[in-house]
């Protein structure tokens, strides 16, 4: 395992990184969901849930970019699309 990080340029372990940055935001969301949810007694999601659904999902787009991994890179482009529009919905409710 440790020899497949020798074999890594610089560059390639910088995107790694965010790789692993952005799933673990992406991942950490589902936490913040449970946690809110139990908080409140009833299924619901945060808005913190939609901004670390963009970040999450801009880390592994980059990564994916890196990778240059025409699936990854779709799914989150259309999937960070979404979590924006999400968000606008949400403030446009909020402004009413």
């Amino acid at each position: 395992m440790f020899n497949f990080f020798t074999n890594l340029s610089t560059l390639e372990i910088f995107f790694l990184l965010i790789g692993f940055l952005g799933q673990a935001l992406f991942a950490s969301r589902f936490i913040i969901q449970w946690i809110h949810s139990e908080k409140i007694g009833e299924s619901a999601i945060p808005i913190i849930f939609w901004y670390l659904s963009i970040f999450g999902g801009l880390g592994l787009l980059v990564y994916a970019i890196s990778r240059k991994d025409p699936v990854i890179i779709t799914g989150q482009t259309f999937g960070i699309l979404i979590y924006i529009r999400n968000l606008i919905l949400i403030y446009r409710k909020k402004n009413v």
